[in-house]
Formats: structure tokens, sequence, C-alpha cells
């Protein structure tokens, strides 16, 4: 029960809605992550290490990048929950300008190459 609450806890601020909005549909870079919120380095860290704390994202480094991806294998309560969050966030107009973003900085040349390729279709995650 525990974890249930650092879960939770972690989705209780819009800004950490909005990454994992972008890191359902697959592992981004730091960077990319930044870009499409449109804010500090710093915040997005905060943001990105309290997700990580949770035991909602995992990173990896690559050079001097950073890639984020949520946990994966999730465990079964931890899958349903972003079953949940794909469903609802789909409905939200902020997220989908999110993903717009992403689409138009991965089209730019940005780090990342999981984009959703639809509204509401996720990418394969290059990682698994």
């Amino acid at each position: 029960m525990k974890q249930m609450e650092k879960y939770f806890r972690a989705l209780a601020d819009i800004n950490r809605l909005r990454i994992i909005n972008l890191l359902l549909h697959g592992e981004l870079c730091g960077c990319d992550i930044q870009r499409v919120l449109d804010t500090a380095q710093p915040n997005v860290s905060r943001h990105l290490n309290y997700l990580k704390n949770s035991g909602l994202v995992r990173d990896r480094r690559d050079g001097y990048r950073v890639f984020y991806r949520l946990l994966q294998p999730a465990p079964r309560a931890l899958e349903a929950l972003f079953g949940y969050l794909r469903q609802t966030f789909a409905a939200e107009e902020e997220l989908r300008r999110d993903l717009q973003k992403l689409r138009q900085a991965v089209a730019n040349g940005a780090c990342s190459t999981a984009i959703p390729q639809e509204e509401n279709q996720p990418c394969p995650t290059p990682l698994s």
C-alpha cells in the first residue's frame, strides 16, 4: 500500500502528469521533455527525479544525455494505472497539444525517436 501512495503523490502535479503523458508513448530524452513542457531544465529534472523516486520512471544515460521511460515491466497494478491514464489523457486538450509539440520536436531533429504516430496511438517503446 505504501508504494501505491508514492505513485499517487507523484501524479499529484500537472507537470508530472504531462511528463507521464509523454512517456506513455515511449522513451524520451530529458531535453525533449523540457522542450515540450517549455520550462527550465532544473524544473524538469526535479519532476523527473520525483517520478523516478516514486518508482514510476526509470532512466538511462547515453553519453551526456539522459533518457527516461516508464517502469518496464510494470507490476500488474501499475499497468492498470497506466492504462487508465492513457484513456483519461486522451480527452485532455493540453495533453494532446503536448503530444503535437513532441511530434514537431522530433520532426525538427529532437533527441528522441519515440513519438505517437497519431493521436491516442502509442508508438512501440524503443527499449523494452
